[in-house]
């Protein structure tokens, strides 16, 4: 079964990042949610296996939504895996990332595996080790990631950044306008509540995957959207460096792109 891919309102290439804009938040979640089917399928045809990183964000959900409404995806030949996760939320916490991606795609579609990064695992540090050896064993060949409202690729914030990270995984100190995000998302309350620390992968990890579906919806990632397509590609605003990949796409809608459209 073919899915009809909506149009986007304006196609670019910003170096070598494909940037579509299209004129809803659902059309964008759409159109990125049926490329990456077809990649998947693509992909299960010529190996044994598809490893994939889900980003767990609001942002995601039509994108998610899509997904799971596609037929004949080859699910019983994904390995899964999450960008990040908090340290220290309590272990059935709805804004813990591992359980969001499971209500959300892992327990509707059934991957063959999924591995779960563990925020209370008794040494963090041991747990960065764990994980960054499924990577090795599972390279990346898919990356679905959002952008932060400060520029951050998973929980890469400006102030840990680093484009020639040595490791794969990390933990690191959450900054006060990422932990602000998810307030403005709804994931938490008030700030108090949101973690200080959390584990992710670093940028190396991400960009390692052979294609990389960005989806960045909503007029508080405009600004980041700007900085990241016309500002030069530095580790102040992480995304940038998805510039420099030769098989990403950027997914925006009519809000997030507004403030890049103006500049352009």
């Amino acid at each position: 079964m073919e899915e009809h891919i909506p149009s986007p309102e304006r196609e670019l290439l910003v170096d070598s990042l494909k940037v579509k804009v299209y004129r809803t938040r659902k059309e964008m979640g759409r159109a990125a949610g049926i490329s990456v089917a077809g990649i998947i399928r693509d992909l299960a045809s010529k190996k044994d296996y598809v490893s994939i990183l889900f980003a767990a964000a609001p942002s995601q959900n039509e994108f998610l939504e899509t997904l799971r409404s596609i037929p004949e995806i080859p699910w019983d030949k994904v390995v899964a895996f999450h960008l990040d996760e908090y340290v220290g939320l309590d272990p059935d916490s709805p804004q813990r990332f591992g359980n969001w991606l499971r209500d959300r795609i892992f327990d509707p579609v059934g991957p063959a595996i999924v591995h779960y990064l563990d925020g209370n695992a008794p040494d963090l540090e041991e747990e960065c080790r764990r994980y960054s050896e499924l990577l090795k064993m599972y390279p990346p060949d898919i990356a679905c990631i959002g952008v932060g409202e400060n520029g951050h690729i998973a929980f890469n914030d400006p102030h840990v950044a680093d484009f020639d990270d040595p490791y794969l995984v990390k933990v690191v100190e959450l900054d006060e306008r990422s932990r602000l995000q998810q307030v403005h998302d709804g994931c938490f309350a008030r700030l108090e509540d949101v973690p200080r620390h959390a584990l992710t992968l670093t940028i190396p990890a991400c960009v390692s995957a052979g294609f990389i579906s960005c989806v960045v919806p909503g007029p508080t990632k405009a600004e980041a959207v700007r900085r990241m397509l016309l500002e030069p590609i530095r580790e102040d605003c992480p995304a940038s460096v998805l510039r420099n990949h030769p098989n990403a796409v950027l997914y925006l809608d009519m809000d997030s792109a507004a403030l890049f459209l103006h500049g352009v």
